[in-house]
């Protein structure tokens, strides 16, 4: 149940959230005085967001394409621009489709794509102890989640099979990581975030394996960065995937899509070869 605020306990709020940096400060105490149970736990909350913990940690969960998510303390918070990821997952996905999220967090982007689809076979792997099961509640019976790294935990059966490859890897360069804000540079995983010397390290990884997971006309999505795009669309075309950019300006989003060739169709029973004419014309 929120916790009332009188004006004044609301303004004092906001002013303590505003001066810590909180640049929506208004919005934040709304969320705050309607999540805690208590005032001794909303006093415990602003504490934490003045300490510098980002948002959804004080509040336990992020919304996400519509949906509330559980986010953990030490666990990657899923970002708004990637829901423009789903988007395209979604317009991409056959009806019933098997989808796999890698990197899988808190399991947001395979939970949004459950939502949108209908009889999904979600598969979701993460190498984070802590995102693991916090990807399993917010799973729950829509998927399995595995522990362990990129594709190496999950189940051979699923090799050819996928149609649907998420993979939000992390893309900050290394030598970025320390220009992050402190809410994601302290309280979120290094694992998370450091994608390598040009931020594109994991993702080769996740390019070179995927054809031998994706179904005939399957798709991998990967968000990178605009400055990324162009050499993270060669390597997944190098990959012998398909690769095209999409970019979502409202969002500051960027995803580069790579699609399984669908192997050639044989000729129709009924069909005749053509015949060969010499070079006299004759046949």
């Amino acid at each position: 149940m929120p916790v009332p605020l009188s004006p004044p306990a609301r303004s004092a709020l906001v002013t303590a959230l505003r001066t810590a940096g909180c640049v929506f400060a208004e919005d934040e105490a709304e969320l705050i005085a309607s999540t805690a149970a208590d005032p001794a736990a909303l006093t415990a909350m602003v504490e934490r967001r003045v300490a510098g913990l980002p948002l959804e940690h004080v509040l336990g969960w992020a919304e996400f394409s519509g949906l509330r998510i559980a986010v953990d303390p030490g666990v990657f918070v899923p970002r708004r621009r990637t829901e423009f990821l789903i988007r395209q997952a979604v317009a991409l996905a056959p009806q019933p489709a098997v989808a796999v999220d890698l990197c899988c967090g808190t399991g947001a982007l395979g939970a949004a794509l459950a939502a949108a689809l209908e009889g999904i076979e979600l598969h979701a792997s993460d190498v984070e102890p802590a995102a693991v099961r916090c990807a399993r509640r917010n799973l729950g019976g829509l998927g399995r989640v595995y522990e362990g790294d990129l594709f190496a935990p999950l189940p051979d059966s699923l090799r050819g099979r996928v149609d649907v490859l998420l993979a939000n890897v992390p893309y900050v360069p290394t030598g970025d990581v320390a220009l992050l804000p402190a809410e994601a540079r302290v309280h979120e995983p290094l694992v998370a975030l450091d994608g390598g010397g040009d931020g594109l390290d994991v993702m080769r990884r996740v390019a070179a394996e995927a054809p031998r997971w994706l179904a005939p006309g399957g798709s991998l999505l990967v968000e990178t960065s605009e400055r990324q795009a162009a050499l993270a669309e060669e390597t997944i075309g190098g990959s012998g995937l398909i690769p095209r950019v999409v970019t979502c300006g409202e969002l500051y989003a960027t995803v580069v899509i790579g699609t399984m060739p669908a192997p050639p169709r044989p000729p129709s029973a009924g069909a005749t070869r053509p015949l060969r004419r010499s070079a006299s014309g004759s046949e």
